[in-house]
């Protein structure tokens, strides 16, 4: 698992601002479809529309952060909330470094199956994970425990659904598989296919949901008396701290930018607190990469042709 303390951010960051000062605006691009698709429409927007130069620079969310607060990245284009809490606290709310566009795209966050593994083994809630015999039913190499994907290395959301794992006690009965996504729904692909059992972290804006036929595993709602979620980047000891015995709460994506913009470029700064998406375009964005194969900036170009007058409503 990749853990990046600010720390380390911070040195990888001054790693990157000597690329970035030839650069007007600096969006950095996190490892999964959907940011993807967003920096690079955003990107191609503001070289249109303002004829910025814009530079794109591959980031983990701490990096991207921590180099919005030093001045050698300016944008994330998606950034999961709550998931980015603690990057919230610390660069919006302490450091006042860091703004939040308020225009969201609605998401949520759980754990699937597919609907005949659900006929096969009686699954529907969370919990019964825990029992040796269920998760036995996903155990794909024989160890006696089950197997399940929680999402690639670097997110904060792998880290929550490790805290989960240990909340409701399936830690001991399941292993906590991380890998990049493109795996992960290759996993799904083969069990369909070859008519075994899987369970995997879910979520949306994702095109799963339009390619498998998915059943999302109950749990209790959400309460937030209940969650007390610590990222490794606050505490060491973050799982042992952390609690997490409920379902998610509700989930927002939001583009976040650097506050120094508005005074390097207020223009751009203006244009980014504009921007909205909805949960559709954010589905199409990755269905286009991860299922049709369209590259980034190739698609982006199509986006913006297409989306002419949402783009120039960005900009007033």
């Amino acid at each position: 698992m990749i853990k990046v303390t600010l720390p380390i951010a911070t040195a990888m960051t001054m790693l990157l601002s000597t690329a970035a000062i030839a650069q007007d605006v600096v969006i950095g691009v996190p490892n999964w479809a959907s940011a993807a698709a967003t920096a690079n429409i955003l990107k191609i927007a503001i070289e249109d529309n303002l004829g910025l130069e814009v530079a794109l620079q591959n980031g983990t969310n701490p990096i991207i952060f921590e180099a919005m607060d030093t001045g050698s990245m300016h944008v994330h284009p998606e950034v999961w909330m709550p998931n980015q809490q603690n990057l919230y606290d610390t660069f919006v709310t302490e450091r006042g470094s860091v703004a939040m566009n308020p225009n969201t795209v609605l998401s949520d966050q759980n754990i699937c199956v597919t609907r005949a593994t659900q006929e096969r083994t009686g699954i529907v809630a969370l919990s019964e994970l825990t029992d040796p015999i269920m998760s036995a039913n996903f155990d794909t190499d024989g160890d006696g425990m089950g197997e399940m994907w929680i999402g690639g290395a670097g997110w904060a959301s792998t880290n929550v659904e490790k805290i989960r794992a240990q909340s409701y006690g399936y830690a001991e009965t399941m292993q906590m598989m991380e890998m990049d996504e493109a795996l992960a729904m290759a996993q799904v692909d083969a069990a369909i296919a070859q008519d075994k059992n899987i369970v995997f972290y879910c979520y949306t804006p994702h095109h799963m949901f339009s390619l498998y036929d998915l059943v999302k595993l109950t749990e209790p709602a959400y309460d937030a008396a209940k969650w007390n979620v610590v990222q490794p980047t606050d505490d060491p000891n973050w799982l042992e701290v952390s609690t997490a015995p409920t379902a998610w709460d509700a989930t927002r994506l939001h583009v976040f930018y650097s506050v120094a913009l508005a005074d390097t470029q207020p223009l751009a700064a203006t244009m980014l607190a504009n921007v909205s998406f909805d949960t559709e375009q954010v589905n199409g964005m990755v269905y286009a990469l991860s299922v049709e194969g369209k590259d980034p900036a190739v698609f982006a170009r199509e986006w913006v042709d297409a989306n002419g007058s949402l783009v120039d409503a960005w900009f007033k």
